[in-house]
């Protein structure tokens, strides 16, 4: 018998591969028996799916390196050993060994093509080296036949989704199977478990609680969440005001079985991470919830004293979604929709899992398309879902129902009787002398739409109270100033601060910042978004003074953004129902306004709906696997930015910028891993996004790190007052 490697570093033969396999196999099965996956069939698949690296040019590579001229992706060769005799006696049809042929085949994704016939003649050239091949798990699972039919695989064939009921089972069962194989081989090259069991989560809200009756024996769930809690099997939609205990109520929901926790913002994230690994699950975080978005390293760095985290295996966990609970942004699970070529493990993976959707109001509307066509998947694969928030789009719960999405949805609205806000609309543009008077013992929340407006309002205002607490925040400060102001607002926005100051700023701090000002002055974008901003402003207070929102309605002319990032048919229509509603605002009467505001029949006409739809419908256009895995990348974050480090903080910190892109040059052999993502974390904080079009107005020179990466350093001026300030010839009108 001879050795077969399937992995040279380390060095580990195709049968030692493939055990780990089925460790993971067996570790699957045992937690969710449930999964709708032909249990057989994905066992089939692990044992043969690397069977084809025995040929010898893939030797030869694991001995030698480099990549030898004529190579067949092994994968299309271990479709040789399917034991298509025998599926067929155990009553296999043609269609399901066809599936077992093509996920065995594309367990891999690769662009390269293949010659059809270079390919026959190396899977006849495996007859030696089956001949020379043992493993005794195999048993009578595999077959060796040197021609393949055509009717099971070859070169370029796929299963697609098809338009009727028995093409779309037909590929849901591929979705399943190949998907399945997927996070059983990552996890297995990783060296980690495929899944870790949620046998804690519901003892872990139990202990909650009694903290909670340990303050007050009164205490127990309130109405949303033992809501929650009696619908745990069934998709939900509840509208439920702030503070109402949401991020609870969506983990009695949860329960102990695997699941996703979405928000739009980072920084909601990691506030939501920190708040749940610190009070709820606060022993063995590194193997029971994770973070996971663009950054997910660079937080994990931050608890790296836990001296029960190993951070790379942490990782590793995380971005393997082997974790059973992950916190996360909607674009690291939700890409799945365009079925890209490699999509499967994610939507196999949330095929038994439940995701909770928070804040779905702070969606564009591609993304919101996204969201309601992946919970359509979803829902049809057998996982479940939960939206919550404070403020429902009706234009959300009617495409669910026109995608056939099936949810139940509480006769009751989750608010209580408080009082927080009184409203003022004052007819103008926002204007600082309008601020001015009220900077009186008060801790004022200015809000613009713009960031060009934002740094007007804050000259202003800083000339006109020089040496007083005026700060600005926005989007377009470099990653280590932005840090230390929102560090700097969270503390001068506690509910018992004292301190007497003025923040400006934009939509940033729009949803999931826990401030709590005295007076918000902000100009109006759209209702959902000024009820986010009136949440930064007596955010757990009952009202107590006449006047707490003061809200800039453009008067005869529009605020700033309008017409460009805010819908303008929103934006007129947000203003006549508010101009109605003067006074006074219950939480309720909030609900009622946006119900109104964003019905199906009020946004027809406005580019949000034109764009909403024409996003569902574009989604639905493509074919499966007809982009690949880069292309959708950048469509569903609709990026139109770019990185830059600003010419001032590049000249200001060159040395430590140039040491942090030495380390990054350097190759694998020559420096690790967790290294290089430290200096990448690192060189990040001198980083920003500036929008696409103005950077294209302006120069960057483009500083190489390696064959895949460059580094930008943008010709502007950079204040940690102000952020980048262009110079005079470039135009500026910057959003966020």
């Amino acid at each position: 018998m001879k050795k077969y490697l399937a992995k040279s570093d380390p060095v580990e033969t195709i049968q030692e591969h493939t055990d780990k396999l089925l460790l993971n196999y067996q570790l699957i099965k045992e937690l969710y028996p449930k999964i709708e996956v032909d249990w057989y069939l994905l066992e089939l698949v692990c044992l043969l799916h690397d069977l084809g690296k025995m040929n010898v040019l893939f030797q030869k590579k694991m001995i030698y390196g480099g990549r030898p001229s004529g190579e067949i992706r092994h994968g299309f060769l271990s479709v040789a050993f399917v034991p298509v005799k025998k599926l067929k006696a155990l009553g296999y049809s043609k269609k399901d060994i066809k599936l077992v042929h093509t996920a065995i085949a594309l367990h891999h994704e690769r662009k390269r093509k293949t010659d059809v016939e270079q390919w026959k003649l190396e899977v006849q050239k495996l007859g030696k080296q089956w001949n020379d091949f043992f493993y005794e798990n195999l048993k009578d699972n595999a077959e060796y036949k040197e021609k393949i039919s055509f009717d099971y695989f070859y070169p370029g064939s796929r299963i697609f989704e098809g338009n009727s009921a028995v093409d779309a089972e037909i590929f849901k069962k591929y979705v399943l199977l190949k998907g399945l194989l997927n996070r059983i081989d990552y996890a297995a090259s990783a060296g980690i478990d495929v899944e870790l069991e949620n046998d804690f989560l519901m003892d872990s809200m139990e202990v909650q609680l009694a903290n909670f009756k340990a303050i007050n024996p009164e205490a127990d769930w309130n109405a949303l969440q033992k809501y929650m809690l009696q619908h745990q099997n069934e998709n939900i939609v509840v509208i439920a005001e702030t503070g109402m205990g949401k991020t609870e109520a969506g983990l009695l929901w949860l329960g102990n079985n695997k699941g996703f926790f979405t928000l739009p913002l980072r920084t909601a994230i990691n506030a939501i991470y920190e708040r749940i690994t610190k009070n709820i699950v606060t022993t063995n975080q590194a193997g029971r919830v994770g973070l996971l978005h663009s950054e997910t390293y660079s937080q994990y760095l931050l608890h790296e004293g836990n001296a029960e985290m190993d951070i790379d295996e942490y990782y590793t966990r995380t971005r393997q979604m082997s974790l059973p609970v992950t916190i996360c942004t909607l674009d690291q699970l939700f890409d799945f929709v365009f079925r890209y070529a490699g999509f499967e493990h994610k939507l196999a993976t949330l095929s038994y899992s439940k995701v909770i959707i928070d804040e779905i109001q702070m969606y564009s509307p591609d993304l919101l398309a996204y969201l309601i066509l992946g919970l359509s998947y979803i829902d049809k694969f057998g996982g479940k879902f939960c939206i919550m928030t404070a403020t429902l789009p009706g234009i959300v719960t009617d495409l669910l129902l026109e995608n056939g999405v099936d949810f139940v949805q509480p006769e009751e609205k989750f608010v209580s009787s408080r009082v927080r806000h009184s409203m003022e609309m004052v007819h103008t543009e926002i204007e600082s002398e309008f601020i001015k008077p009220f900077y009186n013992d008060n801790r004022i929340l200015v809000i613009c739409n713009t960031i060009s407006k934002a740094k007007k309002i804050y000259s202003e205002l800083k000339e006109h109270f020089q040496g007083e607490e005026i700060h600005l925040i926005h989007s377009q400060f470099i990653k280590k100033d932005r840090s230390e102001k929102e560090k700097s607002i969270f503390e001068d926005g506690k509910k018992d601060s004292t301190k007497k100051c003025i923040w400006v700023a934009t939509q940033v701090v729009e949803a999931s910042l826990d401030i709590d000002f005295d007076l918000l002055f902000t100009e109006l974008s759209d209702v959902n978004g000024l009820f986010q901003r009136m949440g930064r402003c007596y955010r757990n207070r009952l009202l107590d003074v006449d006047t707490n929102v003061y809200v800039f309605d453009g008067g005869a002319k529009v605020c700033s953004g309008v017409g460009t990032f805010i819908d303008k048919l929103i934006f007129e229509n947000s203003k006549a129902i508010l101009n109605e509603q003067v006074g006074i605002l219950t939480e309720e009467k909030k609900m009622e306004i946006v119900e109104r505001a964003y019905s199906t029949e009020a946004l027809r006409g406005s580019i949000f709906y034109q764009d909403l739809i024409k996003a569902v419908n574009y989604v639905k256009s493509f074919d499966s696997y007809e982009l690949d895995k880069a292309d959708v990348r950048a469509r569903f974050r609709n990026i139109n930015s770019v990185s830059v480090i600003p010419e001032k903080v590049w000249q200001e910190n060159a040395v430590e910028i140039n040491s942090y892109l030495i380390t990054l040059s350097k190759t694998s052999k020559e420096i690790g891993k967790k290294e290089k993502m430290i200096a990448r974390t690192n060189l990040a904080e001198f980083m920003l996004s500036v929008p696409d079009y103005l950077y294209k107005k302006s120069e960057g020179a483009v500083h190489k790190i390696n064959r895949y990466e460059n580094v930008i350093e943008f010709k502007c001026d950079y204040s940690n007052d102000i952020g980048i300030i262009m110079y005079e010839k470039q135009k500026e009108d910057l959003f966020f």
